[in-house]
């Protein structure tokens, strides 16, 4: 192994932790990788729930709305998006699966603040609800009500339900798996019963004239639909997070979080474990490598692509060219009259119950994945006497809290909320992609590093969202002179 000279960690000893920068932390704890499962279904999990979360503002609000307004045209970018952000997310766990510590952690070993930079950020685009108010509109479309009070309801449910569960994971994993199998059931539905021949005839037009109609909806939409296919922003950096807590290679030393109320909160450990490049740890890793990977592309992936694919269809389908049609969330509304017109009522009354239970529990993993990323910064960085899981708690319910305040003074349209929040993403994924190429190309062994067809991915998602991110900014600067 080459020696190698970092700031505060001395010289390299030929350890597989002497490589990692140690000013700020701890090198990591040396042992072995433990085994791979000789199947795949026991790690079936981490991909199921960024699917669950990210099933929410792109998939039934930001890529049905550019749908009812243009139509076809901009359905390509769920698949770069997808494709960059599963490049994205190897990166990222690929650093945890050797070290057991998350890409956060793994940051912060070059600059102490790194992490609560990315924490911080990633709590700023989630304070605002735009996923509980998105929500409650549905339910305003089958019960009636007023959206506040319902929002406000379920952002203080989704405090009660991440601070009585035994084990936090367990429950996130399974509330996201049973949104995945709701929706799939809409679209197994959707597919036989309310989308036309002439619709379908018209899919190639995702191809034969994709377009960027940044004239008709504006930069900031656009880069917030690409930024939240599938994932985006702080959601793609918890997957060190979920997959450490599923037990993902080194992760399995790590303790997972627990309720402080029902569960035995257990501290974790400040920093993480790394494995020596011995021929039976290679062969462990392989295993390991390729199971995470098909994990990904079969749940995170697959699963997203069709249901951006299907309600873009179905918003197309039904309320494209409609005369009048809101630049707001009520398009839904109007999209959920017109298939109880086209299909039965039944099918407008599934579509919002679907539509209602997907974005709700897709603010609950927000609000898990927000201070899952909050409170591991906080635990290894600043605050080590404290136990993970109260640092986690009490950032849950600061995320409720200041929604329901937000609420409160009057701030409920969730188009402007989502796009505050993916606009806020897209920057972070700028940065962070950078950081990742850089991490897992210093510090981890030579015979796990990613090749160039990795890096690659990486630089191409620096280019992507730096590139979104300025003309996204620019625009809004123009538009505020413009107001002048």
């Amino acid at each position: 192994m080459t020696e190698l000279e970092f700031p505060g960690g001395g010289p390299s000893s030929g350890s597989a932790a002497a490589r990692f920068p140690s000013r700020h932390l701890a090198p990591p704890v040396v042992r072995d990788l433990p085994p791979a499962p000789r199947s795949i279904w026991p790690i079936i999990g981490p991909g199921v729930v960024a699917a669950g979360v990210g099933l929410a503002s792109g998939e039934f609000i930001l890529y049905p709305y550019i749908a009812s307004q243009v139509g076809l045209v901009f359905v390509w970018a769920a698949f770069v998006g997808l494709i960059t952000q599963f490049f994205i997310n190897m990166e990222i766990e690929r650093y945890t699966l050797a070290t057991g510590e998350t890409a956060l952690t793994g940051f912060s070993r070059f600059w102490r603040h790194w992490g609560l930079v990315f924490a911080l950020m990633a709590y700023f685009a989630n304070l605002w609800p735009g996923w509980a108010t998105s929500s409650a509109t549905l339910v305003t479309y089958l019960v009636g009500g007023e959206v506040t009070p319902i929002a406000i309801g379920m952002l203080l449910s989704i405090g009660v339900i991440l601070t009585l569960a035994p084990v936090v994971y367990v429950a996130l994993e399974r509330i996201e798996m049973g949104k995945v199998v709701a929706v799939l059931l809409l679209l197994v539905i959707g597919l036989t019963t309310a989308i036309d021949a002439q619709a379908w005839g018209d899919v190639p037009q995702i191809v034969t004239n994709a377009a960027i109609p940044s004239e008709q909806l504006g930069f900031a939409l656009l880069m917030g639909a690409l930024a939240f296919a599938g994932a985006g922003g702080g959601q793609n950096l918890c997957q060190s997070n979920w997959i450490r807590d599923k037990g993902f290679g080194m992760g399995t030393y790590v303790p997972r979080i627990v309720s402080p109320v029902t569960g035995e909160p257990e501290a974790a450990p400040s920093t993480g474990y790394v494995f020596e490049p011995t021929q039976r740890n290679l062969a462990q890793w392989r295993q390991w490598w390729k199971m995470a990977n098909v994990e990904q592309l079969v749940t995170f992936v697959a699963i997203t692509f069709l249901t951006i694919l299907f309600t873009s269809l179905l918003a197309y389908a039904t309320v494209f060219g409609r005369p009048g049609l809101a630049s707001d969330i009520t398009f839904i509304q109007a999209e959920g009259e017109a298939l109880s017109a086209a299909v039965g009522g039944w099918f407008g009354t599934l579509f919002w119950v679907v539509g209602a239970f997907s974005l709700y529990a897709a603010a609950v993993g927000i609000v898990d994945y927000t201070s899952r990323l909050g409170a591991d910064v906080l635990k290894v960085g600043y605050l080590r006497r404290a136990t993970e899981s109260k640092i986690y708690f009490v950032l849950v319910w600061g995320l409720v809290l200041f929604g329901c305040v937000i609420l409160l003074v009057g701030v409920t349209q969730p188009i402007v909320l989502l796009v505050i929040s993916a606009v806020v993403g897209g920057f972070m994924m700028f940065i962070y992609s950078g950081l990742l190429a850089v991490l897992n190309r210093r510090v981890l062994p030579e015979a796990i590093r990613p090749g160039a067809l990795r890096v690659g991915a990486l630089v191409w998602a620096v280019l992507l969202f730096g590139v979104l991110s300025a003309l996204t900014f620019d625009q809004q600067i123009r538009n505020l002179l413009g107001a002048e």
